[in-house]
């Protein structure tokens, strides 16, 4: 399989991400990709920048599957960024390659297909989302295959989706963020996307909430550093010792975000639900 993974992140962002993690969103991506499908071939490419040359609809159309990345980028400002963003999308669903996307991926895919994203004002997911929840038409849908009625998964987010597209189903919800899961269909191509990060693991999530401190105190989620600090290092901790019942319990966790295979379950339906089946009908080997 072919895989192109699309970084939505601005080059100062992926540069602040790099030096609390060790890498950027899209080589966070790379990785996982590469554990849930050995042998794919994987690219990157970087759409915000000013230098990158956004690939043909022909281009787009010899990989089997898109992978866009979260961002700090707000889609809902005019930008240079976003509109770049917003075109590259474009061309995906216009070649008819399945996508993916997380986070701000979602939010991409959204505004592309002429859905409408906001800001998230004074409320906040910093963390992890919390009681999940599928939608009628989410119950029976592929992407959530394998997940209990209710759920939390790792999530970074100060904007949402406003208002899906005409064509795009909503799949799973919870009481901070109405949009959390859908399947977008625009053109030929259908874009499978998450608002929470299944990709991230629990150390990515310990080093999201310490670059986002600031914004904590800000937003009353924290009331002072050392509360931050406190939290990252219990992730951390969950992170280097996953079966410490102990932190699972005093984060109110369990195997939905502590065992790898649990927390990729939606890239892993993507891959064997839509874009193994896609590759078959092109009748590619």
């Amino acid at each position: 399989m072919r895989f192109l993974v699309a970084e939505c992140e601005p080059p100062e962002a992926r540069e602040k991400r790099r030096e609390s993690v060790g890498r950027s969103s899209g080589e966070t991506y790379l990785e996982v990709l590469h554990k849930l499908a050995p042998g794919a071939e994987c690219d990157r490419l970087k759409p915000t920048d000013s230098r990158a040359e956004i690939p043909s609809r022909e281009a787009l159309s010899a990989y089997d599957a898109v992978f866009l990345t979260g961002s700090p980028l707000h889609l809902w400002q005019d930008s240079p960024e976003a509109r770049r963003q917003i075109e590259f999308m474009q061309k995906v669903f216009a070649s008819g390659t399945p996508s993916f996307g997380s986070c701000a991926g979602l939010q991409v895919a959204c505004v592309a297909a002429g859905g409408k994203v906001r800001s998230m004002g004074q409320r906040r997911e910093a963390g992890f989302a919390r009681r999940l929840v599928a939608t009628d038409a989410g119950r029976n849908h592929p992407l959530l295959d394998g997940r209990p009625a209710s759920y939390d998964a790792p999530a970074i987010h100060t904007d949402e989706v406003e208002q899906l597209p005409e064509g795009a189903t909503l799949l799973a919800s919870n009481r901070v963020t109405h949009v959390q899961a859908a399947e977008i269909r625009c053109g030929d191509g259908v874009f499978w996307g998450v608002q929470y990060h299944p990709e991230i693991s629990l150390r990515e999530v310990a080093a999201a909430l310490r670059r986002q401190s600031d914004d904590l105190l800000e937003h009353g989620l924290a009331r002072s550093e050392a509360d931050v600090e406190q939290l990252a290092e219990q992730v951390d901790a969950l992170h280097e010792a996953p079966d410490r019942a102990d932190l699972a319990w005093r984060l109110g966790l369990d195997d939905q975000v502590t065992v790898p295979e649990q927390r990729t379950r939606e890239l892993r339906n993507f891959i064997e639900y839509l874009v193994q089946p896609t590759r078959s009908r092109r009748g590619r080997a």
